[in-house]
């Protein structure tokens, strides 16, 4: 594994990178992930790659390695668990993982606590890959929004993508214009905390935004092959992970 440049951006870029790799083998590329943790091979590991891409490999063998290595073994508990449990088990690991390696470069490169703690907050600002992968970032979204505005979420479950124009360039309803003003700031803030199931963020709310009717996770059209003109002739929509955890099985 190459290391990232000596700057706090650099080594959070360089952590973006690989959580996003990793996010898309346990979500959209689940099926294949699954398939190549065969119990039968040797302890393998998941690899986040900076440049988004992600692969199962074999540890190093040098001891102690170069950089700190994911988790090994992660294929051997794939067919004494449920599909679900061993995802989410995974994905604790690689968090830490990640974390470990970010702090390894940190102090490889004599960060001091100040640039610490910024490059902590930087990764904390986002949601874990376990809250992704289990929803579990969704979830609280949702049950935010429930309790400020029940209308709210009926609307946003009612239209998941029966009407994508209507809700494509929003991933929650926005209050009725009478509201007044603070509502609608408040309905805002909400609206930019839902997180794409796909890659995990929340950026691009004035794109194209579907929901699955299995997980009710949301995506990013584009993170999906999704698009609006498309969308208007599915009548219930799974998204790749629903799709391909049914075929794993």
């Amino acid at each position: 594994m190459e290391a990232p440049g000596r700057s706090v951006e650099e080594i959070f870029e360089d952590f973006r990178g690989r959580r996003a790799a990793i996010i898309k083998a346990l979500t959209t590329d689940v099926a294949d992930f699954y398939s190549q943790c065969d119990p039968e091979k040797e302890n393998l590991c998941l690899y986040g790659l900076p440049n988004e891409q992600w692969e199962v490999n074999l540890p190093v063998e040098e001891v102690p390695p170069e950089l700190p290595e994911p988790v090994l073994g992660i294929n051997f508990a794939r067919d004494g668990m449920q599909e679900k449990d061993w995802l989410s088990l995974v994905a604790v690991h690689s968090d830490s993982w990640l974390l470990a390696l970010a702090f390894y470069f940190g102090a490889r490169f004599g960060f001091d606590k100040t640039d610490r703690r910024r490059l902590f907050n930087m990764m904390n600002d986002l949601p874990t890959i376990f809250e992704v992968v289990t929803g579990t970032a969704k979830k609280q979204v949702k049950e935010k929004s429930s309790v400020s505005n029940n209308s709210g979420s009926k609307s946003k479950s009612s239209s998941k993508v029966r009407a994508p124009e209507a809700q494509g360039r929003q991933s929650k309803p926005f209050p009725p214009r009478d509201e007044d003003e603070e509502v609608e700031e408040q309905e805002e803030d909400e609206h930019g905390d839902t997180l794409c199931g796909a890659c995990g963020e929340n950026d691009g709310i004035d794109e194209f935004w579907i929901c699955c009717d299995i997980c009710e996770r949301w995506f990013h059209g584009k993170c999906v092959k999704i698009t609006p003109a498309r969308a208007d002739h599915i009548k219930h929509y799974k998204c790749p992970s629903c799709s391909s955890n049914k075929r794993a099985r």
